[in-house]
């Protein structure tokens, strides 16, 4: 099997990947600065002997002995609490981060799958969203240092590919949910499960009708292992494409918990996208993936995970 490296592998979807990776065979090096990332995300693989962890900031030269057969960049802020918090960091990782993985992959001869995000598609004027829609993107707007990271590293990731001929992968990935979420995320299921848990007010921005296409975590990383064994070099959205309003979120989730509380509403932050679902027509036809867990059990499990860590 072969030896990958997954940058920002001790996040939430970095360290399912690496359970995946080390499931299939293959030795795993996460590599993660922990900024966002935890290493109570990757105990439980802490003394395998196909994984190994080494911390390290990828904006910065990065080192790897020996072969790598894939090389996965995961390495991100991904929730718009942290990469408010850290506008400067999210460039950097989205641009000299990706430079440097990208690099690293063509001294090692790999493959290279960048994790690219539905936010490229901004605030979108088509439903639901194609591949091969440009999208809808305020390039100075607050959210602006996370969705003109992600589509410049969508586009240094081609041009190495057209460029250097490097074997590359892009997956667009929709909301995902899961355990290993932080409770502070500041995303919505994270916000509504931890609030319902502990019984508090659940605050849904705006009036609620924006709406999410949201993925159980297995579902996803299963498109994305199919994704990089595949031979489909352009982007692939992966998602679940069972759209609802933010308000039945909330609503179903104080339901599945058993919780009082209530739902308050808040100021809708700035450029939150109204609508988003994926067109999963391409991830269909050229990988055999759709998704397989049903919402509600997904958001059991997830509950379960947050009940655990807060009660």
């Amino acid at each position: 099997m072969g030896r990958v490296l997954i940058t920002g592998g001790a996040g939430f979807l970095g360290s399912h990947l690496c359970d995946k990776f080390i499931a299939e065979g293959h030795s795993v090096i996460c590599m993660d600065n922990l900024v966002t990332g935890s290493p109570d995300n990757i105990a439980h693989l802490i003394g395998h002997e196909r994984f190994e962890f080494v911390r390290h900031d990828v904006t910065n030269y990065i080192y790897v002995a020996g072969e790598l057969d894939y090389i996965l960049h995961f390495a991100s802020p991904a929730s718009p609490i942290d990469y408010l918090k850290l506008p400067i960091q999210t460039l950097k990782v989205g641009s000299l981060g990706t430079h440097k993985a990208l690099g690293l992959a063509l001294s090692k001869n790999a493959r290279f799958l960048l994790a690219s995000t539905s936010e490229v598609y901004g605030d979108p004027l088509i439903h639901p969203q194609p591949e091969d829609y440009w999208g809808n993107v305020n390039p100075i707007g607050v959210r602006g240092v996370y969705d003109e990271a992600k589509r410049f590293a969508e586009a240094i990731t081609m041009a190495y590919h057209r460029y250097h001929s490097l074997e590359c992968r892009i997956v667009r990935i929709f909301n995902t949910y899961g355990p290993r979420m932080r409770i502070d995320d500041g995303r919505a299921i994270p916000a509504f499960m931890s609030n319902a848990v502990r019984g508090d007010d659940v605050p849904v921005f705006g009036d609620g009708r924006q709406t999410r296409s949201i993925c159980y975590v297995d579902d996803l990383i299963e498109g994305i292992y199919r994704l990089l064994l595949s031979d489909e070099q352009e982007p692939v959205n992966i998602g679940n494409p069972d759209e609802l309003s933010m308000l039945q979120l909330a609503q179903e989730i104080i339901e599945l918990s058993g919780s009082s509380s209530r739902i308050v509403f808040r100021d809708l932050p700035l450029d939150d996208p109204k609508i988003r679902q994926p067109d999963i027509g391409k991830a269909q036809s050229v990988l055999g993936w759709q998704p397989t867990i049903d919402r509600r059990e997904g958001l059991q499990r997830t509950l379960e995970y947050f009940r655990s860590k807060l009660l």
